[in-house]
């Protein structure tokens, strides 16, 4: 296992001087190494004060927390009753089918209730500062539909406990970037594969912390389409109606994204999509139009089961001067997810600046006649054929 470990690890040092030493870029790329650690030094700065900050205020309020504990208030009933309230909006998706009432700290409550949020209701209320007992009055359902009161609503999943929340506190990224480091040190100096679980749950748990994303949106799994999502914004100077309508022939997206290979527009607002990843891979999938409105909204998304799930939003919006403003995200889950977006980058493909080259050529296309960097692409190539409006299904 060290053998293996530290062959990879000297593998990927020599690679790395080559990188750096390379005598046509590597000037350059060291230039910009130091300008990148010159920023990181300076984020660094600023997130000690922020950890400090949040640690600081944290540790107060366990004191007070504490306090409260050991010593316990008398609460003005309508001020229990308000807060017993806002405690059912976190765990209970019908509030409204309950009624509280509160005298010297007994809290009663009367209605109805799903049987499958009691088990969870009565506890967290008992909680809330000020309550001394609680009367429970409620009649519990095992289904929504067996009362009216208890029909449509949102299930609430409750207050997320700390490490298990989808965005952690500064407080909570620091000690988590520390347990992961200790975690893959033991895991380093151990073998078997206990070691090897303890350095891939180390470096999992780092990840984790440092890029402060769910589980589901650094993985992949069971993030849908969002697990990675690109915004900009960008003005070209065309009429709205002529930058939609170059939009909607997605055919012409070859012609200023480097990544797309084909966009073959089918029936019923569908396409078929082409497009070539990092390291020389080829992806392909099916994508439906989702919302069309003329001159003002494009939306569409990939169907159901496709390798790379990922969607798309623009928003048109005429500017003073004749122009055209375009909101423009991207959302799409890669292979491994964040993680595997963050590999591409490492193979020179970042999406993020992708999409900002491929805006500006089309921004050149549309105001100069011909797309930066592919002089080949002129204006009169694409087809700004209008229809008012696609045979589309998806809504």
């Amino acid at each position: 296992m060290k053998a293996a470990l530290w062959g990879i690890g000297g593998a990927g040092l020599g690679v790395g001087l080559m990188y750096w030493a390379d005598p046509r870029s590597g000037r350059w790329r060291r230039s910009h190494l130091q300008g990148k650690a010159v920023h990181a030094a300076h984020e660094a700065g600023d997130a000690v004060g922020v950890v400090a900050r949040d640690l600081s205020q944290r540790s107060r309020g366990l004191f007070f927390e504490s306090r409260r504990k050991l010593h316990r208030e008398q609460v003005d009933d309508l001020i229990l009753e308000e807060r017993v309230r806002s405690a059912l909006g976190r765990v209970c998706s019908h509030p409204g089918a309950i009624r509280v009432a509160a005298s010297d700290g007994i809290v009663r409550l009367e209605g109805v209730i799903l049987r499958d949020e009691l088990r969870r209701v009565i506890p967290r209320l008992a909680k809330v500062q000020g309550v001394r007992g609680l009367d429970n009055r409620l009649e519990p359902y095992g289904d929504g539909s067996m009362h009216p009161a208890l029909q449509g609503g949102v299930m609430r999943s409750g207050e997320a406990r700390p490490f298990l929340q989808e965005h952690w506190s500064p407080s909570e990224r620091l000690f988590g970037a520390l347990g992961g480091l200790a975690l893959t040190a033991w895991g380093l100096g151990r073998r078997g594969l206990s070691g090897t679980f303890a350095v891939l749950g180390g470096a999992l748990l780092g990840t984790r912390a440092f890029t402060n994303l769910g589980m589901k949106r650094l993985t992949g799994l069971g993030a849908g389409r969002r697990a990675i999502t690109l915004h900009k914004d960008i003005t070209v100077n065309a009429p709205v109606d002529e930058v939609f309508a170059y939009w909607r022939e997605m055919q012409n997206f070859p012609r200023f994204m480097t990544h797309v290979d084909e966009v073959i527009p089918g029936a019923q607002g569908r396409s078929h999509w082409k497009v070539r990843g990092p390291a020389g891979l080829h992806f392909e999938w099916d994508a439906v139009i989702t919302k069309y409105v003329p001159n003002k909204v494009l939306a569409w998304k990939s169907v159901e089961g496709t390798a790379v799930e990922n969607l798309g939003v623009i928003h048109f919006e005429p500017t003073p001067r004749g122009g055209t403003r375009l909101d423009i995200r991207l959302s799409y889950n890669p292979p491994a997810g964040a993680i595997g977006h963050a590999f591409a980058k490492l193979l020179s493909a970042d999406p993020k600046k992708q999409m900002d080259d491929d805006l500006l050529r089309f921004k050149s296309l549309l105001e100069r006649g011909r797309a930066t960097g592919r002089e080949s692409v002129t204006r009169e190539q694409l087809e700004p054929r209008r229809r008012e409006s696609p045979d589309t299904t998806a809504h």
